[in-house]
């Protein structure tokens, strides 16, 4: 008898990067089993001049990368039979065609390192202002356009840059880049998940708004092919990590797509993440609600999402500049210890430092400030209320209940790692709530490649 197919998944989160090895299981309840997994922090963040910018450099992403793989099984890699990708949208990395990478194969197994490749622009990036976005043609598209969106930084780099963008002839998202390298792509290859996060583009055409663009001088040549979410990209150019040569390479998938379909079980379910917006089709008057335009072929999902990503990199990197090298692991946990035994504030935390896509200006504030409640726990325990409320601001329970929604779903490593922000869920959805095990970007990049291997199987 055949063993189970196993199939590889990646995400390359903004703070950390992870990988996941998926297994059929039929007896599961979830039909999968994640058979190992490892987790390593990027710091790959760039110190740059540029106060409001927000880089991250390829190579420590990579190792990262690299790192993970090689704390995986390596029978179990010689198994596998495709590789799903994942990661943080929005952001653009540029590379020249050819040459964007270089395979080692002198170690103990082959690996690719970067070479003509920029810095990664993440979707944290504030480089482009309100009077810089009011400035760019308007976009047939159902997102505006703002600050840390490929689209949006390219057209900063062409004011400001222009000589930056003649030294690459091909862009991407960081996940977009990886696929590209892996199967040796001659042109980049992004999802439409990734493509609406870019901003410029129509989902109900599938296509760039590229007379728009062109008409502004923008470098359309840029532009990635799009392709079906859960469809191949191509197969891998070289042996990596013991993974044969010729194995599938699905196309890059958005990070918030993968995690929430990693725990997606019935089309009664909502999904809750803290991850940022893309490919959402928006009613009119609800700014962050709406169902996937093309989630996957099989399946769309009413989602909230909450624009929240990287603010604990955020303070750890204000801790360094004040000279204090404190591990994010410590500050965190010794966080969500003070929360959980400070059962309820008064203080009133909105957590928006970057804003939100629909109302960029919102920014945070602290009020009913008094001395019995600005201890530790009563930061957390607030700060965390602040996120869940500004969620449920976006996706109202009566909402959910017009739409029959009957259970809420949690993923993403914000809700694994703190059981404050689980607290605060619970006490916001009154609806069943469900936390998985397995849900995670990694693990929804994974299973859309079993998933496919298996139904290619049945057909």
């Amino acid at each position: 008898m055949a063993a189970p197919p196993i199939t590889l998944g990646i995400d390359l989160g903004t703070t950390s990067v992870k990988a996941a090895l998926l297994r059929a299981a039929p007896d599961e309840p979830s039909g999968f089993a994640v058979l190992a997994s490892c987790a390593r922090a990027a710091r790959a963040e760039c110190v740059l001049f540029c106060f409001q910018g927000r880089e991250q450099d390829v190579s420590r992403i990579l190792q990262a990368l690299h790192e993970c793989l090689a704390a995986l099984p390596r029978q179990q890699l010689q198994s596998v039979v495709g590789i799903g990708v994942s990661g943080q949208m929005h952001g653009v990395v540029f590379w020249k065609t050819g040459q964007g990478c270089e395979w080692i194969e002198g170690g103990i197994t082959p690996v690719f390192e970067p070479r003509a490749v920029s810095h990664l622009v993440t979707w944290q990036d504030g480089r482009c202002s309100s009077e810089f976005l009011a400035s760019l043609p308007q976009p047939k598209s159902h997102l505006s356009v703002a600050t840390g969106f490929g689209c949006a930084t390219i057209f900063w780099l062409l004011k400001y840059c222009p000589e930056f963008l003649k030294s690459y002839d091909a862009a991407g998202t960081i996940h977009d880049y990886v696929v590209a390298m892996l199967c040796g792509l001659p042109r980049p290859l992004m999802s439409d998940q990734n493509a609406a996060s870019w901003g410029y583009f129509n989902t109900q055409s599938q296509s760039w708004n590229v007379e728009i663009l062109r008409s502004s001088g923008f470098p359309v040549h840029l532009l990635p092919d799009i392709a079906e979410p859960g469809s191949v990209a191509g197969r891998t150019s070289h042996m990596w990590f013991e993974i044969p040569e010729g194995t599938e390479v699905g196309v890059a998938l958005g990070d918030l797509q993968a995690s929430v379909y990693s725990c997606m079980a019935q089309r009664t379910d909502a999904g809750l993440s803290s991850r940022p917006p893309a490919g959402i089709h928006l009613p009119s008057g609800t700014p962050e609600l709406g169902s996937w335009p093309k989630y996957f072929p099989e399946r769309k999902k009413i989602l909230s999402i909450l624009h929240r990503g990287g603010y604990m990199s955020s303070h750890r990197s204000s801790l360094s500049l004040a000279g204090l090298e404190v591990e994010e692991s410590t500050v965190y946990s010794r966080m969500i210890q003070a929360a959980v035994q400070q059962r309820d504030t008064h203080l009133t935390i909105t957590p928006t430092v970057l804003g939100e896509r629909h109302v960029p200006d919102q920014l945070a504030s602290v009020t009913r400030i008094s001395s019995s409640d600005l201890s530790l726990g009563h930061v957390t325990r607030a700060l965390c209320r602040g996120i869940v409320q500004n969620l449920h601001s976006m996706l109202p329970i009566q909402q959910l209940q017009e739409w029959g929604v009957e259970r809420v779903m949690g993923s993403g490593s914000a809700l694994s790692r703190n059981e404050v922000l689980k607290q605060e869920v619970q006490r916001a959805f009154p609806l069943p709530v469900s936390f998985g095990q397995d849900v995670d970007a990694a693990v929804g990049a994974a299973l859309v490649m079993l998933r496919r291997h298996l139904n290619q199987k049945e057909s």
